[in-house]
């Protein structure tokens, strides 16, 4: 049976663990995935930039969907299937259907410039073949290309456009998108993760991130602390995600969930990329100092 797309919620932006020459660490992911369903978390981001999609091939991605529809059940899965080639994306798209999953997340083909024309023929073309619900996923930062509001707004009025996921520096751009959402019907989710409280105030119904995968128990928590009194923004776990967060940004993205994972008590895997000596010390340190503060906010480490 097909799990509906999520409308609201904490969805975990999910990391791919590996071992050193790529292949999936499957009991390290089904353990990870068995915690987060505890945790109370909403869904789960397939092969997202957390889930560093662009290191495996095609058919590894089909095979690590296939196994994450498994493990996450009955939790619903969103696959983001973006790719600079659009024969790959609806193939990932078409795969996702066959799985039964929630929806798909789609990005803007990334390196090359596009146009707003060459990019809204790209996700209607993906979104055809793919024929599930889409969330557009908008990260300007890591694809160079940003998808407009009047993209968006034709994209709507022709495909089962159900949510979008604003990630990146601009942070005022939310506001744009919820007045797009209430217009078109779909759901905004923030990737900010530190900044929850005053996003979900604006209007976003939830948060898809990277800081899911290691405090889930504080977004969680944010969440149905706003649900209880959206009037009340202030908490402690706000405060303890805003200081996690500064704690990982010693590192780039997304080594810095990396770090996050290996300091809760979970297995993070081996860096898809080569790390330099510096970094890698900057990794343990991180560790250590998020570990201290687990220990201080009375966090248990992961459930095996």
């Amino acid at each position: 049976m097909k799990v509906p797309f999520p409308q609201e919620g904490i969805i975990a932006a999910l990391t791919i663990p590996t071992y050193a020459r790529g292949r999936v660490m499957k009991r390290a992911l089904a353990a990870h995935l068995r915690w987060l369903r505890v945790q109370g978390i909403h869904g789960v981001l397939a092969l997202s930039s957390t889930g560093e999609f662009p290191h495996f091939s095609v058919e590894e991605r089909k095979a690590i969907l296939e196994l994450i529809a498994e493990l996450a059940a009955p939790l619903p899965v969103i696959a983001n299937i973006s790719d600079i080639r659009p024969s790959v994306a609806a193939e990932l798209g078409k795969f996702a259907r066959r799985l039964k999953l929630a929806g798909v997340a789609i990005m803007p083909p990334g390196m090359y410039p596009v146009s707003d024309a060459d990019q809204l023929a790209y996700f209607q073309y993906v979104a055809d073949a793919t024929q599930l619900p889409v969330m557009l996923y908008n990260y300007p930062e890591l694809m160079r290309n940003r998808i407009g509001p009047k993209t968006i707004a034709v994209f709507a009025r022709h495909a089962p456009l159900a949510a979008i996921k604003q990630s990146g520096a601009d942070f005022p751009y939310h506001e744009i998108l919820i007045k797009l959402g209430r217009e078109f019907n779909f759901k905004v989710f923030t990737g900010a993760d530190t900044r929850l409280p005053e996003l979900l105030a604006l209007g976003v119904t939830g948060c898809v991130g990277g800081l899911a995968n290691f405090i889930p128990d504080l977004m969680t928590r944010i969440f149905q602390d706003f649900r209880k009194n959206p009037l009340h923004q202030s908490s402690l776990a706000a405060v303890q995600v805003q200081e996690a967060g500064a704690i990982i940004d010693r590192l780039s993205f997304p080594r810095n969930v990396a770090a996050g994972l290996a300091a809760r008590g979970l297995e993070p895997g081996q860096p898809k990329s080569i790390i330099s000596v510096d970094s890698a010390r900057i990794y343990r340190e991180v560790v250590l100092q998020l570990r201290a503060r687990f220990t201080e906010w009375k966090l248990a480490p992961a459930a095996p």
